[in-house]
């Protein structure tokens, strides 16, 4: 993939907006402090005597050997959060990149919570950044004033003529230095300091500047970064899943003499969870289970198992779209917009179930003792999964232990708010019987085949236009499963409401004066979950292509059309502008090029592309992606960049070919084979533009994600005339070279 990344930009307005992270509220709660937990009353005095390492806080630990160790309360599964995290401390700390290393941290939400999520310890939402802000900035900038403090009590030298530069205290007058190990063991007598002063943003060495390596880099590319899939325990077992190929179904028999008659199987054993149900092959390796798993016999109980079929689902949806749903947004007199209208335009966009296909297969190592239960696993929802498996194994949660390693990719699959596959690992673990740790694989097929997908949904539009083309009247309604209904979340919805079926439609910028917002949510028996952008997934899609279809309908420019109806929204129409002029919309594209557009805001942050695609005899090949993103403060340029080619790439796989089908209740794919992903050929050139901003950042891990098929479909309808109105392309007849 060829990609450029261009940090500059036309400055935008500043706008008073991401009230979602009120962080100052809360911060001295989030940060441990010494002295503050229960039944400690002697302060960070009580590490002072030899001490060997400094901890003024649950985020920073530095040693002796003058090695700095931020501690990750999010998971690190390619996103760059480690790396993001470790920028803010050690901007305010002003320490040396090279001296910087982060870890995981354990499962403890009063020091870790997610402050965005309510306190609960997870990674998701695009919150990682957004959420640690101030409070990593803070966990530096104390333990950097404490370091400072040590030295000025050691050289009896006033504090404010100490400086620290990389990694180094000193004292220009007596020409006095340390390094921040030499000052470790006085530093820890300290009191922490409870007023701290963060830096002007003129002074960052770090924050903004494109000058520091990922921290996993080194480890990734030399294979040494510990994924599940690389824990080896003595005496450890490993578990293969056969689960049934219906969802609903249970099992009613299993013969599993074939299976144990495998050199190397030790164990068979029946688990079910709260969430499934199935048989596990414990064997010595993981290729002595998968023989074991696939020579079992078992028979299965339908009885309440899911039968239909992705084109039954999907008329059905079909027939609700056309009757009235819960409202969501009701701006103006729509009814009446329509009646006056000149014009009525309707049209029905439909998308599939998709997939998450993480790099790494769902996997998770369990070892239970007395009373006590050890994890190993690329952990992205602590405080939920510890609680549903201390409630499986009949223990205090805080007997359940977590040991986060960097995980292959997720994409929200980690991220199961019923904690499915950690539960089934403890299961598994627990059926078993075994002292042992277990480490439960996950093949490729039952990750494909295992459910828990972005849901499938139908968005049906109406919008009705004056005589001068203006749009007066929109309305959308929505077709699909909820998210959050049915689990520990389902108290985010309200009056009906899943929020995450109508992110993009019930916060839509453009200004149109009557509007309104209607959701139908469907229960089937099909388990899903959030996928890379929630409901901003299928909504941009929706949207914005219905959008260039209005902007055809009345012989106006796309970008043009948005650009009007985004008056009262500087952001967005800045980030609009910007890709558009980076692209140079203005200039006429060679024969056979055409363009498409899209902009879309999710997760606090506002996104732009500009597709350009060229017809060829083998079909269209995407040529060039413009991409620009207003994300706030960009903490590490380079990083955004990446999630930005990261996100475009993954919806181009969503786009080209992204589709989880059913037949008579079966899932029809189960390998890459089936439920193909973007092929180098077929990876356009990408520039990303950030746009400057003294905003608090927002979240990058998944705004690129749903912009790029409306950017795409709107440039392959500039080409033949016609509007995509399915998802994905393979299944339109449409050919991508």
């Amino acid at each position: 993939m060829s990609t450029k990344h261009i940090e500059n930009a036309s400055a935008r307005e500043a706008t008073s907006r991401r009230d979602f992270l009120k962080v100052g509220a809360v911060l001295t709660l989030a940060i441990y402090l010494p002295g503050c937990s229960p039944g400690d009353d002697k302060g960070a005095g009580a590490a002072a005597s030899g001490a060997t390492k400094f901890e003024p806080n649950a985020f920073v630990r530095i040693g002796a050997d003058n090695t700095v160790t931020v501690i990750s309360k999010h998971i690190e599964m390619g996103q760059g959060t480690y790396t993001g995290l470790a920028t803010l401390v050690a901007e305010e700390l002003d320490a040396a990149w090279s001296q910087i290393s982060v870890e995981g941290a354990p499962a403890d939400a009063k020091r870790y919570g997610n402050l965005a999520m309510g306190g609960i310890q997870g990674t998701g939402g695009s919150t990682a950044i957004a959420n640690s802000y101030e409070q990593y900035r803070q966990a530096g900038a104390a333990a950097k004033a404490m370091l400072v403090a040590a030295a000025a009590n050691r050289w009896k030298v006033a504090a404010g003529e100490i400086q620290v530069a990389g990694g180094v205290v000193s004292h220009a007058a007596s020409k006095k230095t340390a390094a921040f190990g030499d000052l470790v063991a006085d530093a820890a007598a300290l009191p922490v300091p409870t007023d701290i002063k963060l830096k002007d943003p003129k002074d960052f060495v770090y924050i903004g500047k494109a000058v520091t390596a990922r921290v996993d880099a080194r480890a990734k590319s030399t294979g040494t970064a510990k994924y599940t899939q690389d824990v080896q325990l003595p005496g450890m077992l490993t578990a293969v899943i056969m689960h049934p190929p219906r969802f609903g179904s249970k099992v009613k028999s299993v013969d599993d003499t074939k299976a144990r008659a495998i050199k190397g199987v030790v164990n068979v054993v029946t688990f079910v969870t709260p969430v499934s149900t199935g048989v596990a092959v414990l064997a010595n390796d993981f290729w002595s289970a998968k023989k074991g798993r696939d020579a079992l016999a078992v028979e299965w109980d339908e009885t309440n198992a899911f039968s239909q079929g992705s084109a039954e689902i999907m008329a059905d949806y079909r027939k609700l779209a056309k009757t009235p749903g819960a409202v969501a947004r009701n701006d103006g007199d729509v009814d009446a917009a329509f009646k006056k209208a000149a014009r009525v335009i309707e049209a029905t966009y439909e998308v599939p179930f998709l997939a998450h296909s993480s790099m790494e297969p769902l996997n998770c190592v369990v070892q239970i003792s007395e009373n006590a239960c050890e994890i190993w696993n690329g952990e992205q929802f602590q405080t939920l999964d510890q609680g549903a498996v201390a409630k499986l194994l009949g223990m205090p949660p805080e007997n359940v232990k977590f040991n986060m390693l960097f995980a292959g990719g997720s994409f929200g699959r980690r991220a199961n708010p019923l904690g499915d596959y950690v539960l089934e690992a403890a299961a598994i673990a627990k059926a078993a019987a075994t002292p042992m740790p277990v480490k439960m694989v996950w093949t490729r097929e039952e990750d494909t085949k295992g459910g828990f997908y972005r849901p499938a949904y139908v968005h049906q539009f109406k919008a009705g236009l004056d005589k001068d083309g203006t749009i007066v009247a929109w309305h959308q309604r929505i077709v699909g499963q909820s998210i959050m209904g049915g689990g520990p979340m389902q108290g985010m919805v309200q009056n009906g409401i899943d929020p995450t079926s109508v992110e993009g439609a019930a916060n839509l910028p453009y200004t149109i004066p009557n509007l309104r917002v209607e959701l139908h949510t469907t229960t089937i028996g099909v388990p899903i979950q959030w996928w890379r952008s929630v409901g901003s997934s299928h909504s941009a899609y929706a949207i914005e292509c219905f959008l260039d279809e209005l902007a055809k309908a009345t012989n106006k420019d796309p970008f043009e059309l948005r650009r009007g109806l985004l008056a009262n929204h500087p952001r967005h129409k800045a980030v609009l502008e910007l890709a558009a002029e980076k692209a140079e919309w203005s200039k006429p594209l060679a024969a056979g090029r055409t363009r498409g557009i899209a902009v879309h805001e999710s997760f606090g942050t506002v996104v732009a592309e500009v597709a350009e695609v060229t017809k060829t005899a083998a079909g269209y090949k995407l040529d060039r992606v413009v991409c620009s993103v207003d994300c706030g403060v960009a903490v590490n340029p380079n990083i955004i960049a990446m999630q930005m080619e990261s996100g475009i790439g993954y919806g181009l796989s969503a786009a080209l070919s992204g589709a989880i089908t059913l037949k008579g209740g079966l899932v029809e794919q189960s390998n890459f084979h089936q439920y193909t992903v973007l092929r180098m050929n077929q990876a356009p050139a990408i520039e990303v533009h950030i746009v400057p901003s003294t905003e608090k950042p927002t979240g990058v891990g998944e705004p690129g994600t749903p912009v790029i098929a409306p950017a795409l479909v709107n440039a392959l309808m500039a080409s033949t005339g016609k509007p995509i109105r399915a998802l994905p392309l393979s299944a339109q007849g449409i050919k991508m070279a």
